[in-house]
């Protein structure tokens, strides 16, 4: 009992020090009159949206919440301030109304909290059209832990009960239960019915892909399904917050260029899981190492950016000419190149993308100490040092 009050203490202490995701959160609801918190279950939503004042919270989990809500329009009728509504997709008919409450009381804010993202997007935007601003709250970033935990929540993830757990045996079993809930209970509380296995199976499968090319037929092929229903789980782990895809960038030039999109896995922690990795030993033997690496650094770099994930792109030719993340900011083009090894060095790759994507500057990064240039627009940059916002230096 003592350490699960312990991990606890711990876990909140650490989502009160999430200062970029409270700064970003507040600056929409100064502007907004609905804000949605969005992300997977168990990255922090509840215990972040706490941290804002408010008259009203309502737990759409909590039978007595629930009940209250058989009469909605009363319910909400009589509250002030900011109203917060965790689980919102559990009554996606609440948005109409909503949006009457916030045309019709100006003394009334929204913020709710969601575990769907793209039903719940879709569904929220059709009826709250230009009063409603979005956030997604994945795990822990890099800038809310110490530079020495660096490698822990590459292993671990960023799920908040998954980095803090005491040891990495502790941290493993609570990823593999997250893994079985979120397969047994979540996707079917969604409306979604595939059997938990199969998309399990599913979900182990695309984990071989991470870092790399999705093939549509190739999976399913593999899975014995057609592409479609490959397209159609893969948006469902997208929707959920459990991958992300990365689309190629291509405009009308000479080279033959790679138009399939790649996948990634949010968290390093849950790939880490699927692929029986338990321990910083049995990550480094691992045949996914870089792949994994890469996954995890990206993340890192994106969420600095601060720029949505279909703005995210990965520039590739048939002829190996490459890099992995690229961007447009401020009418310029800008990309990031992930190595994991000792000391990158000047590649004719690097100076392929930097002279055909007209690149203002294209930045290595690396999980070593130094940073040094290898051309005066290529600059090698180590993890470590990415800031909490991205600066175009």
């Amino acid at each position: 009992m003592i350490t699960k009050i312990s991990i606890l203490m711990r876990e909140q202490m650490m989502i009160l020090q999430r200062d970029i995701d409270y700064a970003e959160i507040q600056k929409r609801l100064s502007s907004y009159k609905v804000t949605a918190l969005l992300g997977p279950r168990q990255s922090g939503k509840t215990t972040l949206a706490r941290q804002f004042q408010c008259n009203h919270y309502f737990d759409l989990e909590n039978p007595r919440d629930m009940a209250q809500f058989q009469n909605p329009q009363l319910t909400l009728e009589r509250c002030r301030g900011l109203i917060i509504i965790d689980e919102i997709q559990r009554q996606p008919e609440l948005f109409p109304l909503m949006r009457f409450l916030v045309d019709t009381r100006p003394e009334q804010q929204y913020l709710i909290l969601g575990s769907a993202s793209r039903d719940l997007i879709q569904q929220s935007s059709e009826s709250l059209a230009g009063r409603i601003a979005y956030y997604t709250l994945l795990g822990f970033r890099k800038q809310d832990i110490s530079l020495e935990q660096i490698e822990e929540l590459w292993l671990r993830g960023g799920l908040p009960s998954s980095f803090l757990a005491g040891n990495h045996d502790i941290s493993y079993q609570w990823r593999e239960e997250y893994i079985r809930t979120f397969l047994e209970r979540d996707i079917p509380a969604l409306g979604i019915r595939i059997p938990a296995e199969t998309l399990r199976r599913f979900w182990h499968m695309v984990s071989h892909y991470h870092g790399n090319l999705i093939n549509f037929s190739e999976i399913g092929r593999s899975f014995g399904i057609a592409d479609t229903r490959v397209r159609h789980y893969i948006d469902i782990l997208m929707g959920t917050f459990m991958i992300r895809t990365v689309q190629p960038w291509f405009i009308n030039i000479s080279k033959r260029l790679v138009k399939r999109p790649k996948l990634y896995f949010c968290d390093s922690g849950i790939f880490h899981s699927l692929l029986a990795i338990e321990t910083p030993e049995a990550l480094y033997r691992h045949p996914k190492l870089g792949a994994s690496w890469e996954g995890f650094a990206l993340d890192c770099v994106w969420r600095s950016i601060g720029k949505a994930d279909e703005l995210a792109y990965f520039w590739a030719t048939h002829s190996g000419a490459e890099v992995d993340l690229f961007w447009q900011h401020d009418g310029k083009h800008w990309a990031c190149e992930f190595k994991f090894a000792d000391a990158p060095t000047l590649t004719k790759s690097m100076l392929s993308a930097l002279s055909t994507l007209n690149l203002e500057r294209l930045w290595v990064i690396y999980p070593g100490n130094a940073r040094y240039h290898i051309h005066e627009q290529i600059e090698v940059f180590p993890l470590r040092e990415i800031p909490g916002y991205w600066e175009y230096m």
